[in-house]
């Protein structure tokens, strides 16, 4: 599989973020859920008979995904980009998987490569040896993986599988990442006893991937109890086989959301069903406190500004994806704003708390950074280069902020490709009405 990677090819090329002159009226069917994409990968590839995706997700991570399952064995087909199929085959080594910057690569996949005999490295892009795995990297030494890692917890490492993994109760500290209890779940009813695993620390943040993470495991016939707080019980037994609906990305749908309050028009984001795995009553609540009107009809999610933004006050810990887009409407508010709880984004694909605080600055932002969150007072911000450090969120920040603000140059718009290569053709249309 050839995996893409614009960054990888050719130096960035800086992107003027479009300024609205007028409220924006665009509907929208964007890309499938990064996050259900990727567990829907896995679970095709641990299932007992062929599985379809409708409507995946074809982005940098999703392609990463599908070539580490690859590796590892399993069959995909992956040429029509509306309909994957996944057809497992037994695992095994030698296989190396790129998990470029991808957390849910290098945390979903080392337990899967267990199950697999022979032996299978892991590595990827330079940031990607800085972001949390020591604490997978404990729980599956104690489940009874043989794992060679640097003494620090991290990539690059390898998994001595041996084809099959005992399982049985670990003790995690997950607060630095849900994708590390996700990655534990989602390979456990291929283990000898199933697993138990439980969680002591700070609270684990972004609950409603784990909580998709559940929800997806028992559709594919798993028996998961998480009745009792920071405690998920996986039995072992088969997974099915089955088809998977994939939802439109919440997270990339945010920043065309966003717009609509910036500029007091109105986004329609297609194709959003009335039963979503993805927490969107809390973007439609946090929406509404900022001054926008959230709707869910036939055509779709609708979301309608005044062209008012309200300051915010917030604990976005089950949400911390949402804090880069949510960081540049609240420098667009009329009054200002905490953000809190999102300590765990400093371990995503860059430390997102500083880079906010420091490119936002730059443009003449009144933001300080706190341990876990932001201050953010807003007054007029200028034009100039807003670095993205390849990270996909930092780009929609620039552009949610380029609709008031003139002369915003993004350094590398093209890292958008992780999670949505049409990015910057979807949202330069949508401010110019051609969508």
């Amino acid at each position: 599989m050839t995996v893409s990677n614009p960054t990888a090819t050719r130096p960035p090329q800086p992107w003027t973020a479009p300024t609205a002159s007028d409220p924006v009226a665009a509907t929208l069917r964007l890309p499938g859920s990064k996050s259900m994409t990727a567990r829907a990968l896995v679970l095709g590839a641990l299932a007992g008979g062929p599985s379809t995706l409708a409507r995946p997700l074809r982005a940098r991570d999703t392609e990463l995904m599908a070539g580490g399952l690859r590796a590892l064995g399993a069959h995909m087909s992956v040429s029509d980009d509306d309909r994957w199929l996944v057809r497992p085959y037994p695992l095994a080594g030698p296989a190396h998987v790129d998990v470029g910057l991808a957390g849910t690569v290098m945390r979903f996949l080392p337990p899967v490569a267990g199950l697999a005999a022979g032996r299978v490295t892991f590595d990827g892009d330079p940031h990607a040896r800085t972001r949390p795995l020591g604490p997978l990297i404990g729980a599956l030494r104690a489940l009874g993986v043989r794992i060679d890692a640097p003494p620090v917890g991290s990539l690059p490492l390898v998994v001595l599988g041996a084809g099959r993994v005992t399982g049985g109760d670990v003790v995690i500290d997950a607060s630095a990442s849900s994708q590390l209890v996700s990655g534990l779940l989602l390979a456990a009813p291929r283990f000898d006893r199933g697993v138990v695993v439980r969680h002591e620390g700070p609270p684990v943040p972004s609950a409603p991937h784990v909580r998709m993470t559940v929800q997806m495991l028992r559709a594919a016939g798993a028996a998961v109890d998480d009745t009792t707080p920071d405690v998920w019980t996986v039995e072992p037994g088969p997974l099915s086989g089955r088809g998977w609906e994939i939802e439109p990305d919440l997270s990339g749908a945010a920043p065309f959301f966003a717009a609509a309050l910036v500029t007091g028009g109105e986004v329609t984001l297609q194709g959003w069903p009335r039963s979503s795995l993805q927490p969107v009553e809390r973007l439609r609540e946090l929406l509404h406190r900022m001054g926008g009107e959230v709707s869910l009809g036939t055509d779709g999610l609708t979301v309608r500004g005044t062209g008012t933004v309200r300051g915010l006050d917030a604990d976005l810990s089950d949400v911390g994806e949402l804090t880069p887009v949510l960081t540049a409407l609240t420098l667009l508010a009329d009054g200002p704003s905490r953000l809190t709880g999102i300590g765990h984004i400093r371990g995503h694909e860059t430390d997102r708390v500083t880079a906010l605080a420091k490119e936002f600055t730059a443009l003449g932002a009144d933001i300080t950074e706190t341990r876990d969150g932001l201050d953010i007072r807003p007054r007029p911000l200028r034009g100039g280069t807003f670095r993205t450090y390849a990270d996909h969120r930092m780009a929609h920040a620039a552009a949610v902020a380029g609709l008031a603000v003139p002369g915003i140059e993004v350094d590398d718009v093209a890292c958008t490709s992780k999670t949505m290569p049409e990015f910057p053709a979807l949202w330069s249309g949508m401010v110019t009405g051609k969508n």
